[in-house]
């Protein structure tokens, strides 16, 4: 392990071994370049947690090993309604800017639009903001199943090591809440929910640092990214997909009332019902 550094002037070290070309690099590679259709129209690639040792050849599954990402505690410190936003970075933010960017998979390696990420963290001296929003909020995952926030480096506070917070959540699927973690640090070794699993990589930038980790979730297939232009009206109810609700608004739906927890566009997959960490039953 490197010893302890000073917040902003910490060089990073590689994370880990170079691995040679791997299935979820392709794949990564692919989304990028490759209208979405065309992705969830073929063969899903199996994501890296293995060299390859031979051509890399289509799967159905991801069969070479990954596991979904491991949930961890919330703690104690989680808010709803987090503001919509990919940046967290505020006029008089200090600390070393950090970029935190990726995709989301389901289990057959395809990945997922439209997937809820709220984050929350600690500011450069350890605190959270228990008041207000300073360093929380929320975004989804792009038609390629990629998300980007950019943030600072959490500093440190008495028993934990650095760390991320964040819950995700797929259109109609459970809530994952987990913990996301930075090679190379001391206390590592001795934070009780530390999960080495949960370890992004970090590279330095100039003065910043990038870092980058891909989530798997517990869902089959991929998801398709639906238009939001078009708001549809559900039967019996005032909900509609193409709304902008703001915290706080009221609608019905399937004859039961609902509050708004968080700012968002409302989309077809994300009725009341499906998504507890954008509405609350009344």
């Amino acid at each position: 392990m490197d010893d302890e550094r000073t917040e902003g002037t910490e060089p990073v070290q590689d994370s880990g071994p170079r691995r040679r070309i791997s299935r979820k690099n392709v794949l990564k590679a692919a989304v990028a370049a490759v209208p979405l259709p065309m992705l969830l129209g073929g063969v899903a690639l199996a994501r890296d947690t293995k060299p390859s040792e031979g051509p890399l050849t289509p799967t159905p599954y991801c069969d070479d090993g990954d596991d979904p990402t491991p949930p961890q505690t919330e703690g104690p410190y989680f808010k709803p309604n987090s503001p919509l936003r990919d940046s967290l970075i505020q006029p008089g933010t200090q600390g070393t800017r950090l970029t935190v960017s990726g995709f989301v998979f389901g289990l057959t390696c395809q990945p997922l639009a439209n997937v809820l990420l709220d984050w929350w963290q600690a500011d450069v001296n350890g605190a959270y903001d228990n008041v207000g929003f300073r360093f929380r909020g929320h975004q989804f995952t792009d038609q390629r199943g990629a998300f980007k926030l950019t943030t600072i480096v959490p500093g440190l506070y008495p028993g934990r090591t650095r760390h991320l917070h964040v819950k995700l959540q797929a259109p109609n699927q459970p809530i994952l809440t987990t913990q996301l973690y930075f090679p190379g640090e001391p206390r590592n070794n001795t934070d009780p929910i530390f999960n080495p699993a949960l370890l992004m990589n970090v590279r330095q930038n100039g003065s910043a640092k990038e870092a980058s980790f891909d989530f798997v979730l517990r869902v089959r297939g991929g998801t398709t990214p639906t238009p939001t232009g078009q708001p549809t009206e559900p039967p019996g109810g005032t909900w509609s997909a193409g709304t902008d609700y703001r915290a706080g608004d009221q609608v019905t739906y399937g004859g039961a009332t609902y509050a708004c927890l968080q700012p968002h566009t409302a989309r077809a997959g994300w009725e009341p019902p499906a998504v507890p960490a954008l509405w609350r039953r009344t």
